[in-house]
Formats: C-alpha cells, structure tokens, sequence
C-alpha cells in the first residue's frame, strides 16, 4: 500500500492522504460534473485496465447488467461502480488503482448485505471463476433486493 504523504491544494497541506487517494476524490469531484453517459465513462475505465482486472470489470460490468438491471453503471471515485437511486451500493477496484497485489469487488453501507453484527464488506478477487460470479451476484442481488 502506498505511503501516507503531505499534499498540498490550493495552499492548504492535509496530512493522512496519499496520493492514489487525493487521486481518487479527485477523480470523483470530476465524476460529478460529468456530461457523459455513465455507462459509456465506466467502459472507458474498464478499457484502461490492465489485463485481467479489465476481462474482470468487464465481465461484472455485463452480469450486473444482465441480472440486476435496476442497478445503474456509474464511476465511484474512478472505479466502476453500480448505483440504486443515484446512491453508489457496490464497486470494483482493480489492483492498479492502489497498487493492490489483487482487484476488490466492494459494497456500500447503502448495501442490504448485513448478516447479524459482523459481515464482509469487500472480497479481494484473483480470478473471477464461475463459482466467484455466482456468490458474487448473490451479493449483489441481495444488496439491492432485500
């Protein structure tokens, strides 16, 4: 993981940010002006991955949209994300975004994915198998249907 480092913006320094992350709000602050459709910039992003986590993105990109169409492709601080009523519920991160050694398929807190008083909120992924898709539209279904 990168290291903590000093930014400064617009001649103020904030201390606990790194710079993939004061990347990443800055991306979202782009997201939110946007004029472009939303599922077109989230195939651009996918399209600039790198091997593997782009044939992974891709393939959730299609699966969610084949199986949980009420939910809306949408970048979510640079990432490839999946929104109900305009809220972000879940999201990919591939490795490159925070020099991750693995992708991370995430969900929200506006995801219905509790389970008592402790659950999971992100699954790093290696490999996207069938067994993999499968438990994780089952998350997704229930995100956004319970």
């Amino acid at each position: 993981m990168a290291t903590t480092k000093k930014t400064a913006a617009k001649g103020k320094s904030y201390d606990g940010f790194t710079e993939d992350e004061v990347a990443a709000m800055k991306e979202h602050a782009k997201e939110l002006k946007s004029k472009q459709d939303p599922t077109e910039a989230q195939l651009a992003k996918i399209a600039g991955m790198a091997d593997g986590d782009r044939e992974m993105a891709q393939r959730l990109h299609d699966l969610i949209a084949a199986e949980v169409p009420e939910l809306s492709p949408k970048l979510w601080y640079g990432m490839p994300g999946w929104t109900l009523g305009g809220k972000n519920v879940c999201f990919f991160q591939d490795a490159a975004k925070f020099k991750a050694r693995y992708a991370t398929f995430g969900f929200s807190d506006e995801a219905k994915i509790d389970d008592g008083d402790l659950w999971p909120t992100s699954y790093a992924i290696n490999k996207l198998t069938p067994a993999i898709e499968k438990e994780l539209l089952t998350l997704v279904k229930k995100a956004v249907r319970s």
